[in-house]
């Protein structure tokens, strides 16, 4: 188990040192801050005050050792816009967006048991038939649209549902729905293909004539030889749900690191995008190992497989 967790983990590392290099020059591709933060009118004095305030005057290949050292003593540098420090403002909305996304894929995760079940249970019925046109639609609709098109019914038109922020339980409905649809069409799915081919394995008719009932056979048999390929597809849609959520928060105003990405995009502030994505990179490795891991644990043959 832990050889299988170390390999993982070693191979996992290689995307995030292309990130911690990557972020560092596509930050700087954004543009010049000077020409945000200063006046038209500055000087080229003041100009040069400026980028030797916060090391922009320094050549590239300083500046990214300055980067790199800071990236192992955890320090990103001060913010060009409050002034505060980066690394305290992305841990700062980080939690928004965990809590947007664990809420949403517990919710995805529990809709498509319960509907994927059920269509399994009774392949190419008329329940079988209407679930699977949900959930393929569901799996096709663009958040983006999904998102405006809630807004201007819900809101706009409707009035039950506020527009944007984090005011109240009703303000989570829109933002949860439009990073959910997409993880429970695909996870319906998923589980309803899995259950299809559990339902029909000899030990379930093994179980059924020693006179399990349906709901045993269904929740203690089926579904946990069902749950790998379903586990694997759900940690892909949960590290994109933390990435997805930068176009959700973007949308509805939502203070998670989705949206301090954005503002520190436009704003040029390179010290705030570099430990936003690099705390998002890292807490997507984090969830791959914990995927993997599970994913062993319920399927022996994974790791014996990847140990060999």
């Amino acid at each position: 188990m832990f050889t299988f967790l170390r390999r993982r983990m070693f191979t996992s590392l290689i995307p995030l040192v292309i990130v911690l290099f990557g972020v560092f020059f596509m930050a700087r591709l954004t543009g010049d801050p000077t020409n945000l933060y200063l006046p038209v009118s500055a000087t080229p004095d003041q100009r040069a005050e400026f980028a030797a305030a916060h090391g922009l005057d320094k050549p590239i290949w300083q500046q990214m050792f300055d980067y790199l050292s800071g990236v192992i003593h955890l320090d990103f540098g001060e913010s060009l816009k409050t002034g505060q420090e980066a690394a305290g403002m992305a841990l700062k909305a980080f939690p928004a967006t965990l809590q947007l996304a664990f809420v949403t894929l517990l919710l995805s995760i529990l809709g498509s048991v319960i509907i994927g079940c059920w269509a399994a249970y009774r392949p190419n019925s008329i329940a079988d038939r209407f679930s699977s046109l949900l959930s393929m639609t569901a799996a096709s609709v663009p958040d983006f649209w999904f998102a405006i098109t809630g807004i201007w019914i819900f809101a706009v038109v409707a009035g039950w549902l506020p527009t944007s922020g984090t005011g109240g339980v009703l303000s989570w409905v829109l933002p949860i729905a439009t990073l959910m649809i997409r993880p429970l069409g695909v996870l319906t799915q998923v589980v309803r293909g899995a259950m299809v081919s559990a339902l029909s394995a000899p030990y379930v008719k093994v179980a059924r004539s020693k006179g399990a009932g349906d709901l045993r056979v269904v929740t203690h048999h089926a579904l946990r030889n069902a749950a790998a390929p379903a586990l694997t597809v759900a940690g892909d849609l949960a590290v994109g749900l933390i990435n997805g959520a930068v176009v959700v928060e973007a949308i509805f105003g939502w203070p998670g690191i989705g949206k301090l990405m954005i503002d520190s995009i436009l704003q040029r502030d390179f010290a705030v995008l570099q430990a936003a994505v690099l705390l998002t990179a890292v807490s997507i490795f984090i969830l791959n190992i914990v995927i993997d891991a599970g994913l062993a644990l319920l399927d022996p043959r994974v790791r014996d497989k990847a140990t060999v």
